[in-house]
């Protein structure tokens, strides 16, 4: 898989940065689409259980967290609180979202944030030997080795998809 720079969302920028090798993977996004990540996973050829969505969820007692998990999976809001240690989680208003991230709904990266939250990818990663996420906006997803994309998140592996 070759480096290539891809035109600067804040997600191919930290990756140029930190020196990580990804592809950018382009499709036309379709405004009628009912699910981003399939829709991404049928025009990019792939699997859907590679193709993986960043969700933010509220924490109990305040703060934010990042779920990463396959397109075809849900998030299970027990197993991210647990494996970020508190006792509960929901799901983030989108719009918080937007706003906390920097990337828009359907668009948003787990790479380039804002600011750094914490970050958990569902264990089926491991099982790959690269994943696609967004690459901050529509219709840009990268191609990239789990564990350099939990080294580009600072993120942690657990099972957290249902």
């Amino acid at each position: 898989m070759a480096r290539r720079q891809s035109g600067g969302t804040p997600a191919t920028m930290a990756l140029d940065a930190a020196g990580i090798t990804y592809e950018a993977r382009t499709y036309e996004h379709d405004p009628a689409a009912a699910s981003y990540g399939l829709e991404a996973a049928e025009l990019l050829g792939v699997a859907p259980e590679r193709v993986f969505k960043t969700l933010l969820v509220d924490l109990d007692g305040g703060g934010l967290a990042v779920g990463i998990v396959p397109v075809d999976r849900q998030l299970d809001l027990k197993a991210i609180a647990a494996a970020v240690g508190v006792k509960r989680a929901s799901m983030a208003d989108p719009k918080v979202a937007e706003r906390v991230t920097g990337y828009v709904v359907g668009g948003i990266s787990p790479i380039g944030q804002k600011r750094a939250l914490p970050t958990v990818l569902d264990d089926s990663a491991a099982g790959f030997a690269t994943i696609l996420v967004s690459g901050g906006k529509r219709g840009l997803d990268l191609e990239l080795a789990p564990e350099d994309l939990l080294s580009a998140t600072g993120g942690a592996l657990a099972a957290i998809g249902r």
